[in-house]
């Protein structure tokens, strides 16, 4: 029985093969009951889980491509991304963006200036094992900001004992010539375990039928990622470390007023992979110690981790940033997992993080801040017989305090001195009909604190091209989310279907002040008001052969402010109604199983039209429908009974369709003066060839 198991040493030890080393057997699909996620109370079977989880799986991440993590998973069911370009992309759970989502990353939050749009994930992507989404604000564990959900990349798990691994990989994209080079090294040797990644990354612009190649697109990126320690019965003790080096260029998106067409400043040219001019800088670096010991009844875990993000922009020099940002985190998280007589699991910790962010530069997005935050929570569920009950309680404080600037006798921050606390929590049952069929229920408060950028922003915002003004009078958003779920999973037919409605009070979003230019730029300014999310998913897979596999999802949300009933009366940036369809047929293994795990697969993603958007002063227009095909397969050579190559091979926009997704900041850059047509589209026909070479080494065999 194949067991996908997201915490903990001794499950991590057990896990290396899972679905990635294993051949693609299609029964595998339909043990979604087995899976174990983390993100509301500790380790809990998927099926006990009374909040709307995903998990991909590290088969779909190795068959996915895209230019970033997000990209590559965003057709996921509920999910979508905020995207600048090609390279920055930005999670979305159910509508809800921006710190809304805590991506946890080595155990621990990212936090990386996330508020901003054209602020990608920085996080060594080839790391990620597996992901596992919690839909909603169901998670206890995270504190202020999960009020979308949670987002939790799991690294690789750990190898057998007496086992390494060495992996050499590479991937290329054709439409904005994009390569990718990856080396690892891995071991498990006398209970002493270490992996190490290195990622060399490098596109130019990448183009469409309407535009060319669009100036700014091109991004380059390195990455170092490394874990060592021990793992032993008792449990274990790692220390990870991550360096990303982030170099995006930013799309302005200005067109020459004669012809209609992009510019590209001097110096730049479309095919280049060299710094050009706007760009940005990010280097991210983390290092966490991860440490879990069995104790008593239970587990004990503790992390700590410091994270530095130190981001400019350049404008006029290469050498000198007009913009710099530096961030600096500490995260720490202390719980202990236990079970009790009667079929009791609890879990109780406490949590929380300090940020400072120094401003380095000549220009200013946000002020130098302190932050501190802390909260406790405890969670608690039983089995009694069909029925499985979970719930818990969280409470969360914040302390922010900026500092005051002025230039030129004109005041450009103000000082501020804000706290904001908030009480979370969660109740949900789950009622096993059958080992087939599961019915689930579950309500839950969610707290989020506004950030900095939305109580004090005064400054241009580059990528994203406006000008952003914050609110001081801002209050914490806090919400209530009802889900309804079903899952029914056979032999041949595997359908989950969730129903949600998330009333949020004092809701915060960015609005365009009529006819206000600054430094030449459309200037917006956070507002607030309540809102109504209600939508949900629906996933079919029906497999009637072990070869054949048709799959479906619809994902919906409805987003509108309440006591509104003119063209502001829906929310900002809420993603369009979303249809994929995939069909893949598995092949046997042939060539004396020379030849394994092979697929061929044709897939479709239907964006219908978005036509409920903010009008208010223009700020968002309606968004057309439209259809991308693909088409992908990948094969897997066997020498000697061990898995020596992976081909993958993938084309994107199959018929190379021109469109402009309706969450893309780059929808709203300049209008064609000889078509009338405004932004930029998205990309272009783009195929994609990806190798991977694992080597395994047994020291020695049991």
């Amino acid at each position: 029985m194949l067991l996908l198991s997201m915490t903990a040493a001794a499950q991590d030890i057990h896990e290396h093969s899972a679905f990635v080393n294993d051949s693609i057997d299609p029964m595998k699909e339909a043990i979604l009951n087995e899976i174990v996620v983390t993100g509301i109370t500790g380790t809990q079977r998927l099926r006990d889980a009374s909040a709307p989880f995903s998990v991909v799986s590290p088969n779909d991440l190795h068959r996915s491509m895209g230019s970033n993590l997000i990209d590559a998973i965003s057709r996921h069911p509920g999910l979508s991304q905020i995207s600048t370009g090609a390279g920055i992309s930005k999670p979305v759970i159910r509508g809800l963006g921006y710190n809304r989502v805590v991506v946890v990353d080595q155990g621990i939050r990212q936090e990386g200036q996330q508020w901003g749009d054209e602020h990608g994930l920085e996080v060594a992507a080839e790391a990620v094992h597996s992901v596992e989404i919690l839909k909603g604000p169901a998670s206890l564990m995270y504190g202020s900001d999960a009020i979308a959900g949670v987002m939790i990349l799991h690294p690789e798990p750990v190898l057998d004992e007496g086992v390494m691994q060495v992996h050499v990989g590479s991937e290329y994209q054709s439409n904005q010539g994009l390569w990718e080079n990856v080396v690892g090294f891995a071991g498990n040797v006398s209970s002493f375990v270490w992996n190490w990644h290195y990622t060399d990354k490098a596109a130019h612009a990448y183009r469409n039928n309407r535009d060319g190649y669009v100036p700014g697109s091109w991004f380059k990126e390195r990455d170092l990622q490394g874990m060592l320690g021990i793992s032993k019965d008792w449990g274990h003790s790692w220390l990870r470390l991550t360096h990303v080096d982030f170099r995006p260029g930013i799309v302005e998106g200005e067109r020459d007023e004669q012809t209609g067409e992009l510019i590209f400043e001097d110096g730049n040219t479309a095919k280049g992979y060299g710094v050009q001019l706007p760009s940005q800088r990010v280097l991210h670096t983390k290092a966490v110690s991860d440490n879990a010991w069995q104790l008593g009844p239970g587990q004990l875990k503790a992390i700590v981790g410091y994270q530095r993000n130190f981001r400019r922009e350049f404008e006029e020099s290469i050498d000198e940033a007009e913009l710099a940002m530096k961030l600096h985190t500490v995260n720490y998280d202390l719980k202990y997992q236990f079970q009790l007589p009667h079929d009791w699991r609890m879990a109780a910790g406490v949590g929380g993080m300090w940020q400072k962010n120094v401003n380095e530069g000549e220009e200013y997005l946000i002020p130098d801040y302190h932050l501190f935050d802390i909260g406790a929570f405890v969670t608690a569920n039983r089995q009694l017989g069909h029925w499985h009950f979970s719930g818990g309680v969280r409470f969360d404080n914040r302390s922010v305090k900026t500092d005051a600037l002025s230039e030129d006798n004109e005041q450009v921050f103000a000082a501020l001195d804000k706290d904001f606390s908030g009480v979370t929590g969660s109740l949900g049952v789950v009622w096993n009909v059958s080992d087939a069929l599961n019915f689930r229920l579950n309500w839950a408060r969610g707290f989020r604190a506004p950030t900095v950028s939305e109580l004090s922003a005064n400054g241009v915002h580059e990528g994203s091209i406006q000008y952003e003004l914050g609110n001081d009078r801002l209050k914490a958003e806090v919400s209530g989310q009802f889900d309804l779920g079903m899952d029914y999973t056979t032999h041949w037919v595997s359908l989950q279907a969730a129903l949600f409605a998330n009333r949020i009070e004092n809701y915060i979003y960015l609005s365009k002040l009529a006819g206000v230019l600054t430094e030449g730029y459309q200037t917006y300014q956070y507002r607030q008001g309540d809102a109504l999310l209600v939508g949900g998913e629906v996933s079919f897979d029906l497999h009637p052969v072990n070869a054949f596999h048709f799959e479906n999802s619809l994902s919906i949300v409805e987003a509108r402010q309440l006591h509104r009933h003119d063209e502001g009366k829906y929310l900002p940036m809420i993603p369009a109604p979303r249809w994929n369809m995939d069909l893949r047929y598995n092949f046997k293994d042939f060539g004396r199983s020379h030849f394994r795990r092979s697929y061929l697969a044709f897939g479709m993603e239907y964006n219908f039209r978005q036509d409920h958007f903010y009008g208010v002063d223009d700020t968002e227009t309606a968004t057309p429908d439209y259809a991308l095909l693909s088409l992908s397969a990948g094969v897997d050579l066997h020498l000697k009974g061990h898995n020596c190559i992976e081909l993958s091979l993938t084309c994107q926009n199959l018929l190379d369709k021109v469109y402009q997704s309706h969450l893309s900041r780059l929808k709203y850059a300049d209008i064609n003066a000889l078509t009338g047509r405004m932004g930029v589209a998205g990309m272009g026909r783009n195929i994609c060839l990806k190798v991977n070479i694992p080597l395994d080494i047994h020291l020695h065999r049991d």
